[in-house]
């Protein structure tokens, strides 16, 4: 019995780090305490380690408003431009590109709310282009 007892408390100073062994060599704390000591230790590092990849994982959420005008209107948009994208596909241009000049219009309005220059820049030069073709279309140049 006494040898299976050094030889479980050999096995647990084996599992002790240096760096604990070191901090308690001069103690009379016993080898399970140690080990105890050390776990405890694990558990706050790794609790902070979580901690850290939880602000992480919520830094990666969408930063986009939802259940506001301009949220709603940013879907609208997206509806619109999938749809004049595809209606000019099938061969209907003129009213693909109302469509599409109406997104273009209602994602200068999100940029606009959301104080965001590229959105804005991106529609109104794409929507220009789109209503420069649909001008020339309706006046018959």
């Amino acid at each position: 019995m006494t040898q299976n007892k050094e030889f479980n408390a050999d096995r647990v100073e084996a599992k002790l780090s240096q760096e604990v062994q070191e901090q308690y060599k001069d103690s009379t704390m016993s080898k399970g305490a140690k080990l105890a000591m050390e776990l405890n230790a694990e558990r706050k590092r790794l609790k902070q380690e979580m901690d850290e990849l939880q602000v992480e994982v919520e830094d990666l959420r969408p930063a986009t408003p939802t259940g506001t005008i301009d949220s709603h209107v940013k879907w609208i948009a997206t509806i619109f431009a999938v749809t004049g994208v595809f209606i000019m596909s099938a061969g209907l241009d003129t009213e693909g590109q109302v469509l599409y000049a109406l997104s273009a219009m209602a994602w200068i309005y999100v940029g606009h709310c959301w104080n965001d220059k590229a959105i804005m820049i991106g529609s109104a030069i794409t929507g220009t282009s789109v209503l420069m073709n649909l001008v020339e279309v309706l006046l018959g140049s």
